[in-house]
């Protein structure tokens, strides 16, 4: 077991609860196939735990005023900032992305602890100007109540981020199960918020086999939110048990982005952002750039250019402080590029740089680059989730626009163009609950995060994500 990673427990009401007496999940290192901890796994008896303390602690924390709310996710996020290293470093080995990936994910989860710190100071209601004088007509904003939440084990920092932290900011308590693979980021998180005076039971980490955890906590009378960032499918299994319970829900599904790039662009400037953006955590970005839609008069130089960066990418271990892109994060992402890729070439889709495992140590995978695939691909029509770009050619742009809304997807999409016209069309006609225009940068602590169609509802992220955790009431006082 690495010294560096630390210990790993479940969180509720102020306590750790170790592995003794409980089953366990295995952490290990993508890297190296080294064992870094055992997890314990939630019992029922544990759940009941944690939505006793959250329901008690919900009845007292939203009464607590919301500059000190602010004041515990401000020292919260300072502390995160000072223990970066350390946390960075665990994050590191138990995902496989970059060392560098996660200082950067560590400081945008303190960004995000002090956006919601002061966010939730201006959770503002109104009033409305009455017909009749002598009656007053009041809105108010008021915390929803105890949250389930589910974060995914590609971002184990920003994802649980966002959702504990818009739900203490708006006066919630919650109770979030992140990935079992994953565990020890959102713990990290735990010990700075306890440490800068959260009170005991606001906040609960849980971990076991996701479907029971999920029908358990949802079926809780106690819950009155779900929040959920992962897969399409499972998803929408969520979203019907929060639906019978009539629970508000936040859903961040699954995408495909696509990214329309114009013959006007200058190759140079638009490939190193389209590297970056496409390779960053291994392509293991939901909002990830895959589906490269390239106008035909660039095309060939265009692909040429990337696939010659991309062998150059320097892949090794991310804690080597020189690796541009780490390991895959678990056995079935190298098996999902193995069939991805695959068949794309069944297809006709000719590879230019990787398409294979590297090495014989860890979950390493070449930067992929494929190009000339047809719709009939697998790869066109389900998110690869992994390091491959995939590129076709277009002609005019309303080509380009209908192949971007193909899918049932809409969660990001990009486009690159110095034509105003252009993008102002992309901007009107493209389905996606973010678009990027010219730039790759579409979430940050201050906007909304979120998607259309099979990619959710509801927003992450800006005045949208703490307002997700509040609900209106309104007062018509005579």
């Amino acid at each position: 077991m690495s010294a560096k990673y630390g210990p790993i427990y479940l969180w509720i009401d102020g306590q750790r609860l170790n592995p003794a007496g409980r089953q366990v999940h295995e952490v290990v290192d993508p890297s190296t196939g080294e064992k870094l901890g055992e997890l314990p796994l939630a019992s029922k008896a544990d759940l009941d735990l944690a939505l006793e303390a959250a329901e008690r602690a919900f009845a007292s924390w939203k009464r607590v005023s919301p500059v000190e709310r602010s004041n515990v996710l401000r020292k919260a996020a300072a502390l995160l900032r000072e223990r970066i290293d350390h946390i960075a470093t665990r994050l590191t080995l138990e995902e496989g992305k970059t060392i560098a990936e996660s200082r950067i994910e560590i400081m945008t989860c303190a960004e995000v602890f002090e956006w919601c710190a002061e966010e939730g100071r201006r959770t503002y209601g109104r009033l409305i100007p009455p017909r009749v004088a002598g009656i007053r007509q009041i809105v108010l904003k008021e915390p929803i109540g105890p949250v389930a939440a589910f974060a995914p084990w590609n971002f184990p920092g920003i994802t649980p981020a966002r959702k504990i932290a818009a739900a203490i900011a708006a006066g919630c308590s919650i109770i979030i199960k992140p990935a079992e693979e994953t565990p020890s980021t959102a713990l990290c998180f735990a010990e700075a918020l306890h440490d800068a005076g959260l009170p005991k039971g606001v906040l609960n980490i849980v971990f076991g086999v996701p479907s029971e955890v999920s029908t358990y906590l949802l079926a809780s009378p106690v819950i009155r939110k779900l929040s959920f960032t992962g897969s399409t499918a499972v998803g929408k299994q969520l979203a019907k048990l929060a639906a019978d319970g009539v629970k508000r829900a936040t859903m961040e599904l699954g995408g495909h982005a696509p990214v329309i790039v114009c013959n006007d662009v200058d190759i140079d400037k638009v490939v190193p952002l389209a590297l970056a953006s496409k390779f960053r955590n291994a392509g293991q970005v939901c909002i990830s750039p895959t589906r490269f839609h390239v106008q035909e008069g660039i095309f060939d130089r265009f692909v040429s250019s990337f696939s010659n960066a991309s062998k150059a990418l320097n892949v090794a271990n991310g804690l080597d402080e020189k690796s541009q892109m780490g390991s895959l994060a678990n056995p079935r992402r190298v098996s999902a590029m193995e069939t991805y890729i695959s068949d794309a070439e069944k297809h006709g889709g000719k590879i230019s740089a990787g398409g294979r495992r590297k090495g014989n140590t860890g979950l390493f995978w070449e930067p992929t680059v494929i190009s000339d695939v047809p719709q009939s691909a697998r790869i066109m029509n389900e998110e690869p989730f992994g390091a491959v770009a995939v590129f076709n050619r277009f002609g005019k742009l309303d080509e380009a626009i209908a192949e971007a809304n193909r899918l049932p997807y809409g969660l990001a999409a990009y486009a690159f163009t110095n034509d105003l016209h252009s993008a102002k069309t992309i901007e009107h006609e493209v389905q996606a609950g973010m678009i990027g225009l010219n730039t790759f940068q579409v979430t940050l602590p201050e906007t909304p995060f979120g998607g259309q169609k099979d990619s959710g509802y509801g927003s992450e992220g800006g005045i949208e994500g703490v307002d997700g955790y509040m609900q209106t009431k309104y007062v018509s006082e005579v």
